[in-house]
């Protein structure tokens, strides 16, 4: 049996940061558990205190992908990631390269919208690719 796994970013300002990724990825921030109308309400029941907590969670809707969790730390981010994300919006090595090109620089120029930045781009044996950060300077892919 595999181990499921949550992806955690460590983070400045974890509500935004969520925002983005779930404009980026087409996931959904996560429900509270049942039986709670609020997070602060399921908080307030396992007794952390108002304010204490700060963090975000967003799950994929149809319930395949990992959790993404978002967590509050006093420190910047201050060097290259040696994980990173790969969001594959181009369709494939199927796809005829200069539409794959096309697919690529469009989903870049939303998320540039959203707050990312583009930091450069890969094309190289039939393959397109744009290295992506996010708005707290994660580095991602789109190919």
């Amino acid at each position: 049996m595999a181990t499921r796994i949550q992806v955690t970013f460590d983070s400045n300002d974890p509500a935004r940061l969520a925002e983005f990724w779930e404009a980026a990825m087409g996931y959904k921030t996560e429900d509270p558990p049942p039986g709670f109308a609020t997070w602060e309400e399921f908080l307030a029941s396992i007794n952390v205190p108002a304010g204490e907590f700060d963090g975000a969670s967003l799950v994929d809707p149809d319930g395949v992908g990992p959790r993404f969790f978002f967590q509050k730390v006093p420190e910047g981010k201050t060097a290259k990631n040696r994980l990173h994300l790969d969001l594959a919006v181009s369709g494939g090595r199927g796809v005829p390269l200069e539409l794959r090109e096309q697919r690529v620089r469009a989903e870049a120029a939303r998320l540039t919208a959203l707050g990312a930045k583009v930091q450069w781009i890969n094309i190289e044996n039939n393959h397109f690719a744009i290295v992506m950060q996010d708005p707290e300077g994660n580095e991602f892919c789109l190919h």
